[in-house]
């Protein structure tokens, strides 16, 4: 078993869509670690607000395995594939880190680079995970966190309750 921590957003119905979400990782694989949701703006193109939350799953799947049933996730709470790449979406579930690999691996990039961009990625997982070391950059995300410029994107914390 493998620990990964993935990434959770929704800007469509957010409070139900990540409900959903949250409830279908933790049917396909037990026990979850969640951090708490964060609201930010969309980033590359104008639309809703986005909610936003990293999670830590264990599983024993191999990556492309692992892309393949949290796609089927996706799809099942609608998510849309047709539109542009930067676009409103029901659900969207991440790898961001899975172990220690890094490199592309069953197509999937690891670590996800927007680890390294995003403060709506990055906070949540300084917050679940702050003592992980990222692959590349060799600095804690706690660290990563406290030396990212906070003035590139806004984002709070939401009331949001989940068991």
């Amino acid at each position: 078993m493998v620990e990964v921590l993935l990434g959770l957003g929704s800007n469509i119905d957010r409070e139900r869509n990540i409900r959903a979400g949250l409830k279908a990782l933790a049917g396909e694989f037990g026990r979850l670690r969640v951090s708490r949701v964060f609201e930010s703006v969309a980033v590359g193109f104008d639309g809703d607000n986005f909610y936003n939350l990293a999670v830590a799953i264990h599983t024993a799947l191999p990556v492309g395995q692992l892309a393949l049933r949290l796609r089927g996730i996706e799809d099942a709470n609608g998510r849309l594939r047709a539109g542009p790449k930067f676009s409103a979406r029901t659900l969207d579930i991440d790898i961001l880190i899975y172990g220690d690999l890094t490199g592309t691996v069953d197509g999937v990039k690891l670590p996800r680079a927007e680890i390294e961009k995003n403060a709506f990625v990055l906070q949540p997982l300084a917050e679940l995970a702050p003592d992980w070391v990222h692959p590349l950059t060799g600095k804690s995300f706690a660290q990563m966190w406290a030396e990212y410029d906070k003035t590139k994107q806004k984002l709070w914390p939401v009331a949001f309750d989940w068991p």
